[in-house]
């Protein structure tokens, strides 16, 4: 059966934090070897193409097993599934940190990937169930940041220790830091916060609800949006600085993250004071939509892809806070948020590549098309599933 939401009257915001804190775990799970990919290419020498793999299989185990997390999370409890996660997260980072053979450091990231799942469904679910109706556009704002804070503190923290003390200490240091968030989140959770609900997995029932939760308007929307959002974003940030010149390069690619995690924090939560989430959602791809332009009218120029970033950061909290929004209960919720996850490493996986084709084929021009190809489909589909639930209650 469904598990029934908490009153929802007061935020516990200790916990809230704490369930960000080990959401900065799970980014780094991913951020850790981006940041010590070159290094790791020395120690494992002519590995090659190989390696690349080190960065994207937890990536592709959230394609294959997003939404079939969501189930699983819902089933076994969300406290003990995040505590799990998190505990598994540490001895994975601790045998990584010994840097074995490729071929079995690749099977850790494996493992990586599940436990990765496991913990961004896990706690955005709770922390909408922690947070009073009043403050979970903030909270889900809050929790949107994870990835982007913790890739800056890689960058500052992390990158730092590793060019000093070696890879390996850098992945035990995110060893001990999961460890201590799983104690953390041990000691803080309460044991009775959602009950657990689900009926027994099996290849047929997760099929038969992959097909239900992409069916329906309520489940799917923000992850369909997501898609939309995940695949432009880590694809701008990767190919777009190149039109800039050369000594604005790095300037951009650090200010862009900041810049859409404070108009998240900032204009993201005042307008879903005062507005529903899947509306937010629909202006800021339509914000994006004129950045875009901006981006392609001056392309050498800082400030439109700044102002791309400010335009992305409302619709990335207003995603998150579209979930409980739009669906009640917090099974209902995990499923919306491995769907969520699920579509976003799809997002992420696919767009580098796309927009890096339409760039050699019609170079900014090509970009122009991928951006209103992008953001007009994130604004069409919410409009589109909006107008299904509208017939819905009719």
């Amino acid at each position: 059966m469904t598990a029934p939401s908490l009153p929802g009257t007061r935020t516990n915001w200790l916990v809230v934090l704490s369930l960000w804190a080990a959401g900065l775990g799970a980014a780094a799970q991913f951020g850790k070897v981006s940041v010590s990919f070159q290094m790791l290419a020395e120690h494992y020498g002519t590995a090659g193409a190989l390696l690349g793999f080190a960065v994207s299989l937890v990536g592709f185990v959230g394609i294959l097993f997003g939404v079939t997390a969501g189930l699983i999370v819902s089933r076994i409890g969300y406290r003990r599934a995040l505590i799990a996660a998190l505990a598994l997260g540490a001895a994975v980072s601790a045998w990584q940190a010994l840097l074995p053979p490729l071929g079995l450091f690749l099977a850790s990231r494996v493992v990586e990937g599940a436990s990765h799942l496991a913990i961004v469904v896990a706690a955005p679910t709770l922390i909408a169930q922690l947070s009073a109706e009043r403050h979970r556009g903030f909270t889900l704002s809050l929790w949107s940041t994870f990835f982007g804070v913790a890739f800056a503190l890689l960058v500052w923290l992390g990158l730092p220790l590793a060019r000093a003390w070696g890879t390996g200490a850098l992945y035990a240091a995110h060893g001990a830091y999961m460890a201590a968030m799983a104690g953390l989140v041990a000691v803080l959770l309460p044991r009775d916060l959602v009950a657990r609900g689900g009926s027994a997995i099996s290849l047929r029932s997760v099929l038969r609800d992959h097909i239900r939760i992409y069916r329906s308007p309520h489940l799917s929307a923000p992850a369909l949006g997501w898609v939309c959002y995940a695949g432009s974003w880590v694809a701008i940030l990767t190919l777009m600085p190149r039109f800039l010149p050369p000594g604005s390069r790095d300037m951009v690619v650090g200010l862009m993250p900041l810049s859409g995690i404070l108009a998240s924090m900032t204009l993201g939560v005042w307008l879903l004071r005062r507005f529903p989430a899947v509306t937010v959602i629909q202006a800021g791809f339509a914000a994006c939509l004129l950045a875009s332009l901006a981006v392609w009218a001056f392309p050498g120029q800082v400030w439109p892809y700044l102002a791309l970033a400010l335009a992305l950061g409302p619709v990335q909290g207003a995603s998150f806070a579209a979930i409980p929004q739009l669906n009640t209960g917090a099974e209902a919720q995990a499923q919306a948020n491995g769907a969520l996850a699920q579509m976003g490493n799809v997002g992420t996986t696919c767009g580098t590549p796309l927009l890096a084709v339409l760039l050699a084929q019609a170079g900014i021009g090509g970009f122009l098309l991928f951006a209103i190809a992008l953001y007009s489909c994130g604004f069409l589909l919410h409009l589109l599933l909006a107008g299904r639930r509208r017939r819905q209650l009719a």
